[in-house]
């Protein structure tokens, strides 16, 4: 099986924008203890990436809204009980994910009903100009890649989109998914040649 140039174009391994880290150190000590404003520093600092995480993740705006707001609202409940092991990032990941699970679980035909591209979001990412045959031709891969990712097993599909999307080490990985580091190779190695045979099969 030969390697696919598009799909390494669209999952480059991205490092994910962390805020500052003594800021935030501080910001956590001060919501810990109660204060709100302290916890809504935090919140404003990682909102944008869960969110766009749970988009990608249920494919439904609306589904992913909600449960980016429920996650920060466990998290805030939680977090006197955070002991800082992993990154603040990685646990609010992990939150996000176990919710999504569960509304992906319990959802019923509103799902299709409100279905929404990634390039739908309502904040998507910056990228360069490209003319119009570009940003056209970009779409529609994009479109493939995101076939593509809702057909992968759901523990294959998560590691992809952590690693790979989200920009999570295999570590921070490991934590999110509650396995091994070896398990995370494993489920990315066999995401992306699962999705390799898919995307051959569907042609270019």
């Amino acid at each position: 099986m030969t390697a696919s140039p598009a799909i390494d174009a669209m999952l480059p391994p991205q490092a994910e924008t962390a805020a500052d880290e003594p800021a935030e150190a501080l910001h956590l000590r001060a919501a810990q203890a109660g204060d709100m404003a302290a916890f809504e520093w935090i919140v404003r600092q990682h909102e944008a990436r869960l969110f766009t995480f749970c988009c990608r993740w249920l494919r439904c705006v609306e589904d992913a809204r909600e449960v980016c707001q429920d996650a920060f609202v466990r998290a805030w409940q939680a977090l006197p009980e955070f002991e800082g092991r992993a990154r603040l990032s990685t646990w609010l990941y992990q939150i996000a994910l176990n919710l999504c699970r569960d509304r992906a679980k319990s959802r019923v035909s509103r799902q299709r009903e409100n279905t929404t591209k990634i390039e739908d979001l309502e904040q998507p990412p910056p990228c360069p100009q490209s003319p119009p045959d570009a940003n056209a031709e970009w779409n529609s891969e994009m479109q493939k890649l995101e076939r593509g990712l809702a057909l992968l097993p759901e523990k294959l599909r998560s590691a992809l989109m952590l690693s790979a999307m989200e920009g999570l080490s295999h570590e921070e990985c490991a934590t999110v998914l509650n396995c091994s580091v070896r398990g995370i190779e494993g489920r990315i190695y066999r995401a992306r040649q699962m999705l390799l045979q898919w995307w051959n099969e569907e042609g270019q």
